[in-house]
């Protein structure tokens, strides 16, 4: 018995470290959300602005010439935004499942982040390019990979360009999500067209040189929203898993502590037992 009280105290100490941990990681992960939401935030106004300017400039053009806005023959090319670090529950997870569930081992793949590199060579789905971290990923960084898939496009390589990513919807909620970039399907909205002052522009040299050169603009704008999107997600997924697991710890310690009082009880009251007997005895 009095070894068995002694392992649920080397049990109890263990635990409670591991809460200090977890609770000191959870911080962390509070802080990097608050981080990157003000990031993601802060972009949203250049990201606005630039789709809303380019909406502006198809408005004026015929769709039908332009060769980002046409299907081309070619492979699926899909890019990949996952951690770099785990600890933060079903987010990698989810990502894999949904490469497995939705898209094609025949589908060409650029990753950003390195959790599942492993795993995706290993089942042999074709890595076209790699960006080996996804923390404090630059914007030029993104354009270049942006850049290898929009040359696959036009040399008609590729057939279609999409980006698999975390969407932040809250804190508590954030699911894997596939957007197509390549071939554009841009809807002109006349709501949008019609909000805000207008301005009437003067295209030059003409409309279809000017999309042209806005289009891959647009892509890697997008390209860098996604990614910032993809690590909010990734912050708040590992503040969920640590508050979880610190929950988890508190739990697991209430019912050793209950244990070792039980355990204690039951010396304490086997002791008066022997006592009485052997008082008895005399």
């Amino acid at each position: 018995m009095p070894q068995n009280k002694q392992v649920l105290k080397r049990r109890i100490r263990s635990i409670k470290a591991t809460k200090k941990i977890t609770s000191a990681m959870e911080m962390i992960a509070i802080s990097k959300l608050q981080k990157q939401k003000n990031m993601m935030e802060a972009n949203r106004l250049y990201s606005y602005t630039l789709h809303r300017t380019i909406n502006q400039v198809l408005s004026k053009v015929e769709m039908d010439e332009l060769t980002f806005f046409k299907p081309q023959k070619g492979v699926n090319v899909n890019l990949v935004f996952v951690s770099d670090m785990g600890l933060c529950g079903a987010y990698n997870t989810n990502i894999l499942s949904y490469i497995k569930d939705h898209l094609s081992e025949f589908d060409k793949y650029i990753l950003v982040g390195s959790k599942i590199k492993t795993i995706l060579s290993k089942l042999e789905y074709d890595l076209i390019a790699e960006l080996d971290h996804s923390d404090n990923v630059e914007f030029t960084e993104l354009a270049n990979l942006g850049n290898i898939v929009i040359r696959m496009f036009q040399d008609k390589q590729a057939s279609s360009f999409n980006v698999l990513y975390t969407k932040y919807v809250n804190s508590m909620s954030f699911e894997p999500t596939v957007i197509q970039l390549l071939p554009i399907q841009f809807k002109v909205e006349k709501e949008e067209l019609e909000s805000g002052p207008m301005i009437d522009l003067i295209l030059e040299p003409d409309p279809s040189t000017l999309v042209n050169q806005l289009i891959p603009m647009y892509i890697h704008s997008l390209l860098y929203s996604l990614a910032l999107e993809a690590k909010t997600s990734e912050q708040a997924a590992r503040r969920l898993a640590m508050d979880n697991a610190t929950d988890n710890a508190q739990e697991i310690i209430e019912e050793l502590i209950l244990k070792f009082n039980q355990s204690r009880q039951a010396s304490i009251t086997q002791e008066i037992t022997e006592i009485i007997a052997g008082a008895e005895a005399l």
